[in-house]
């Protein structure tokens, strides 16, 4: 269920492309965990921040496999891009899901 709450959002914020926010979604439940597993040492250092970067370079690999229907023009904006939909989800996550699930308990 979250993985399909996260791929709705993903495909909000992509404005209606919604072949980039599935394979989005798949990279991020298959790549994203061994890029943090790798990663890890330098993720702890700098408190976090580097998953950031692990999440614009899933926004580059899903720009390459997608080919000409999805371009990211640099790594500046995939970074960017990452921020911003942390941001969103963020948002979207203490606005509308965390209210429905305090409603449940």
């Amino acid at each position: 269920m979250r993985w399909l709450i996260g791929c709705l959002i993903n495909a909000v914020l992509f404005m209606a492309a919604l072949q980039a926010s599935i394979l989005l979604s798949i990279l991020n439940v298959l790549v994203r965990p061994i890029l943090i597993l790798l990663t890890l040492p330098v993720t702890v250092v700098s408190l976090g921040l580097f998953l950031f970067v692990i999440n614009a370079i899933t926004l580059e690999l899903t720009d390459y496999l997608m080919g000409e229907a999805f371009e990211i023009s640099s790594f500046g904006m995939a970074f960017f891009f990452a921020i911003l939909m942390s941001l969103v989800n963020l948002i979207i996550q203490k606005t509308l899901l965390q209210p429905a699930r305090k409603s449940k308990d």
